[in-house]
């Protein structure tokens, strides 16, 4: 049955670290898999070499991807697109592919984050940039190196239609990789979001030397503020206590592998944001959704200091110090 469901041909749209371990997953999957990337030389190390040295060095790729940095070559006769543009620049990247895609190829949003001065989910923005198309959501505990590497990983699939979940499972699950539908695609964006900024604190706290206890402490009042974000814009709860929502706060909170994680560890240690952001080639998508979650929870009304508190240290030049101090000095109150 999954072969008769599965799809054939998969773009994926966006070739740094976890695209590039998706297009691995696909391919190993025997899906036929096109990569697009910005960068000339990430295309020929992929093409020639079988590595994308610049993003995700040392990992060697299924010989059957091909990459090119042509829109229009890498979606020509796609069945399902993975779109795993930084979330900041999904809406300029939607926009370039909508001449290039058919109005009935579903696109899986693979980015984590909230846009920039609007607060829209990704969902939100495709349903402005891309009218009309089957949206899913992939999201979960992941690190793109060992998912690349085939190591056991499962995740949430999230889509409002059943049957194309059930065809993205098909197409892209394995015996390492592990996908599991959800019909809650708020849930899973809100969860994947909100994470890392999470992660930001506690790579803080870690920096910070505060101890295991109050990473403890953050990464479960950090929950609480997830989830109350969450149900203000429609999520599940159980969504949230599930791999898109606990499950990715878990993994991300607690490694040096996570980038927000160890952003947040170099500015408990005293670097600079400016320092920290300039020797980086990837994204911490927390840094930009810090303020994207603040200002949606402040207009639905929700209350999360803990993602406030790195909001002000990042964007309104609050001191480490400061913020944490914030924090410590709330009012005593009921734990529900």
């Amino acid at each position: 049955m999954a072969k008769l469901l599965a799809m054939k041909r998969i773009a994926v749209i966006g070739a740094g670290a976890w695209g590039t371990a998706l297009a691995n997953i696909a391919a190993r999957a025997g899906r036929e898999v096109v990569l697009w990337a910005r960068e000339a030389q990430v295309v020929a190390g992929i093409n020639e070499d079988h590595e994308n040295a610049l993003f995700l060095p040392g990992v060697t790729l299924d010989a059957a991807i091909s990459a090119t940095g042509d829109l229009g070559e890498a979606t020509a006769g796609a069945d399902a697109l993975l779109l795993v543009a930084p979330a900041q620049h999904t809406r300029a990247v939607a926009s370039a592919l909508a001449v290039h895609i058919d109005a009935a190829v579903p696109v899986v949003i693979c980015a984590k984050g909230i846009e920039e001065g609007t607060g829209a989910l990704l969902s939100e923005v495709l349903e402005t940039a891309l009218p009309g198309r089957l949206l899913a959501v992939l999201s979960g505990p992941t690190f793109a190196a060992e998912v690349a590497a085939g190591l056991p990983t499962a995740i949430t699939l999230a889509s409002n239609d059943r049957a194309l979940g059930k065809r993205l499972m098909a197409s892209i699950g394995g015996r390492h990789f592990r996908p599991y539908w959800s019909p809650d695609i708020i849930g899973a964006q809100i969860g994947g979001a909100v994470k890392n900024v999470l992660a930001i604190a506690c790579g803080i706290v870690a920096g910070q030397g505060l101890g295991d206890n109050a990473r403890a402490a953050l990464i479960t009042r950090g929950l609480a503020e997830m989830v109350r974000l969450g149900v203000a814009k429609g999520a599940k709860t159980e969504t949230l206590f599930g791999l898109s929502g606990l499950g990715d706060l878990t993994l991300t909170c607690n490694s040096e592998q996570s980038r927000n994680f160890s952003l947040g560890a170099a500015l408990g240690r005293g670097e600079a944001l400016a320092d920290i952001l300039g020797a980086r080639r990837s994204v911490a998508e927390g840094v930009y959704t810090a303020a994207s979650v603040t200002a949606l929870a402040e207009r639905l009304g929700v209350e999360m200091p803990i993602c406030a508190g790195v909001n002000t240290t990042l964007h309104q030049g609050a001191a480490v110090g400061e913020a944490i101090e914030a924090l410590l000095t709330r009012p005593f109150r009921a734990e529900g």
